[in-house]
């Protein structure tokens, strides 16, 4: 009986050493299995790893091909369907606020050597600069910049704010490359564009001899002004306020008396008024003191009408020798509609730009460089849409060129297009665009006529000259007399 109890205690001990085993193997297989993921959830998570990767990988690609200029997709599907989705003006307005958002693309190519300039004694990588008229405010100048232009021309701006023409006021002319436009200076006035100027000077500025308003180098800032719709029409005065107010932040001041969509302005172009108007302008400009930005004062540019005749274009250039102004852009807008127009936008009013602007910015441009000293630069703006167009305008006379309708259609990558058929084009004729620039301007300029020589004296024709030469000599013969009689010795 005895051993019935040990028994029991040895089977208990069994009983509890096989469930502490039994739980222990559970344990252990639990904790393995824990341990090793499942075969579908490895799956997943490399796949998210995969589409992370990828994603990312693929947004820094597009994003490197979006922030350069000469993608394609720019040139031929972000500009197309900007222009096609949108009227003229909203379109416009988008494209001005990308670029001012700093999320536009940029040209990231080194200019070639071969198209470094000088305009006004400033050295600028390249002689492509953007018209007046895109940013009409200021808003989207280093945007710009980035863009390639070596001249960015902001405005233009009137010294009050006044809202233009009403809408619909621009009109795309897709079947002939051209743009109406009937804005009539909208402008956000000087004030607004003088506190955006000033924003982008950086808090410790350094200027020295080749600072330039552009805040970068190899560029030039210049600043289009306009006259208020309400001013008086031969008034000076919107103009000389600009040059106060706008000339110590820019490099360059544009005088626009050519715009077709303000009523009087091209009367300005007469020539009583023009004298009064350059006279005015000078005497403001230099009563300005030293820029702060620049260490000096602004180069004055007037801008004249390509639809001006021969006649009208010398006395222009006679008054322009005259008076101290730098230099001249040729030309605006034209009011002309060419026969070889086709698009249904033909008839709208406005001042007509694009590719049928350029024979007669070519035809004004060469005749005023015939009637322009070389000291004079001129800048050529209408119609161009190529290096070869560009080289064009060099040889006929011009120093620089600017694009503004091309801009519109071809898109950001534009300037540096034309700036890449420029110098292909050099590069085979062996030559700069200096070397163009100064070629034209030796042939082409006009030059100091010669000083006459007197008209020679015909046998037996007296003149006043000849006998007061001949009282002369005759006076110094008596004084010769009368000194030897004085020395001789009394009889």
């Amino acid at each position: 009986m005895a051993s019935l109890p040990l028994r029991n205690i040895r089977h208990q001990h069994a009983l509890r050493h096989g469930l502490t085993y039994h739980r222990q193997s559970i344990l252990h297989r639990r904790t393995l299995a824990s341990s090793v993921p499942p075969s579908g959830s490895s799956r997943s998570t490399l796949r998210t790893t995969s589409y992370t990767v990828l994603f990312a990988v693929s947004a820094g690609l597009f994003a490197a091909y979006y922030l350069d200029a000469r993608s394609a997709i720019h040139r031929y599907v972000l500009t197309p369907v900007l222009r096609y989705t949108f009227d003229a003006e909203t379109g416009h307005k988008i494209a001005v606020k990308v670029l001012r958002s700093g999320l536009g693309p940029r040209d990231i190519v080194k200019d070639d050597d071969v198209l470094r300039s000088e305009i006004f004694g400033f050295d600028v990588s390249n002689p492509v600069g953007l018209a007046a008229g895109f940013d009409k405010d200021g808003e989207a100048i280093d945007g710009l910049f980035n863009l390639g232009f070596s001249w960015v021309e902001v405005g233009s701006v009137t010294p009050k704010p006044q809202p233009g023409n009403p809408r619909p006021r621009v009109f795309h002319l897709p079947a002939d490359s051209a743009l109406i436009n009937r804005y009539g200076f909208p402008s956000q006035g000087a004030a607004a564009v003088v506190s955006r100027l000033r924003a982008r000077i950086p808090t410790f500025y350094d200027v020295n001899e080749a600072s330039t308003g552009a805040l970068r180098s190899g560029a030039v800032l210049a600043v289009n002004l306009g006259k208020n719709k309400t001013s008086p029409a031969d008034s000076s005065e919107d103009f000389v306020s600009g040059v106060n107010t706008l000339g110590p932040y820019a490099d360059v001041l544009v005088v626009n008396v050519s715009s077709p969509n303000t009523p009087g302005l091209r009367g300005l172009q007469n020539r009583e008024l023009l004298e009064s108007l350059l006279k005015d302008v000078v005497e403001a400009r230099n009563a300005l003191e030293p820029s702060p930005v620049t260490s000096r004062r602004p180069r004055l540019v007037l801008k004249v009408a390509p639809d001006l005749e021969e006649p009208q274009l010398a006395e222009m250039a006679e008054v322009i020798r005259n008076s101290d102004i730098d230099g001249v852009i040729v030309s605006n807008t034209t009011v002309a509609r060419p026969s070889s127009l086709i698009d249904q936008n033909k008839a709208e009013t406005g001042g007509l730009s694009g590719r049928p602007l350029k024979p007669y910015t070519l035809r004004a441009l060469k005749t005023l460089r015939a009637h322009l000293p070389a000291s004079i630069p001129i800048i050529g703006c209408g119609g161009i849409s190529s290096g070869a167009d560009a080289l064009e305008y060099g040889r006929a006379g011009a120093s620089f060129v600017q694009l503004y309708t091309e801009f519109g259609y071809d898109g950001v990558g534009t300037c540096r297009r034309i700036k890449d058929e420029l110098a292909s084009l050099l590069k085979r004729e062996g030559k700069t665009w200096g070397d163009v620039v100064n070629e034209s301007a030796a042939r082409l300029s006009w030059k100091e006529p010669p000083t006459p020589l007197p008209a020679p004296v015909r046998e037996g024709e007296a003149t006043i000259g000849k006998l007061v030469e001949e009282a002369k000599m005759l006076l110094s013969l008596v004084d010769q007399l009368g000194k030897k009689m004085s020395g001789s010795p009394e009889s």
